[in-house]
């Protein structure tokens, strides 16, 4: 584990007590967003990347209670949080792992879900790699994520690029498109938005070229 990494970790393991109560609003708004957004059969076998505590997962099950989910993060102890909220539930499982050097077999997955995560990855172009490994060939992904075309954003990555080891690299949306056709995936829609004067952010659906 790098040190990016391991920054991740132990601020995701320090803070996943206080999370769910500290993020309601953004989680909120973000993922109920999300939600509306994507276009995922309730058949589909979905992994969210950086799962956190599984907010995405509730706000799914609620609708769709038997999505077959996989949640991987990089946090030990927010992995356990999550896994008490869905303790009841078969369909749903939690790994722990990183997005550079995911554990799961190729063409695993019909859609990958990563919401609020995609700043922290040490290393992108390995993730959406990892992505493009285990996501089947007709397969989805959605990444959702902060957006520097917004003032306040780049205010923050800049704050948090001198103050905090685990932030590594917010983008414009273009700089984003951009990265992810270097690498091959076929951008087939997109939004930006905000939630509050604060938070801007950027929604993209990512499909393998057929």
């Amino acid at each position: 584990m790098n040190m990016t990494q391991k920054a991740v970790r132990q601020e995701y393991d320090k803070i996943a007590s206080a999370y769910d109560q500290r993020w309601n609003n953004y989680t909120t708004k973000t993922l109920t967003y999300l939600q509306n957004w994507v276009d995922i059969s309730p058949q589909a076998t979905v992994l969210d990347i950086g799962c956190g505590t599984g907010e995405f997962e509730s706000l799914r099950l609620r609708e769709h209670p038997n999505q077959r989910i996989t949640g991987v993060d990089i946090s030990e102890q927010m992995l356990l949080i999550a896994k008490q909220k869905f303790q009841a539930y078969s369909n749903v499982s939690f790994q722990i792992g990183a997005a550079s050097s995911l554990p799961f077999a190729n063409d695993s997955f019909d859609v990958i879900v990563s919401a609020s995560a995609f700043h922290f990855f040490d290393d992108p172009v390995a993730a959406l790699a990892e992505m493009k490994r285990i996501i089947k060939p007709d397969g989805k992904v959605y990444i959702l994520d902060w957006c520097k075309d917004y003032f306040s954003c780049r205010l923050i990555d800049l704050y948090l690029k001198i103050f905090n080891p685990a932030h590594k690299l917010c983008y414009t949306q273009k700089q984003f498109h951009d990265l992810l056709t270097s690498v091959q995936f076929e951008i087939k829609r997109a939004a930006k938005f905000k939630i509050d004067i604060i938070w801007g952010m950027m929604v993209v659906e990512i499909i393998l070229p057929q």
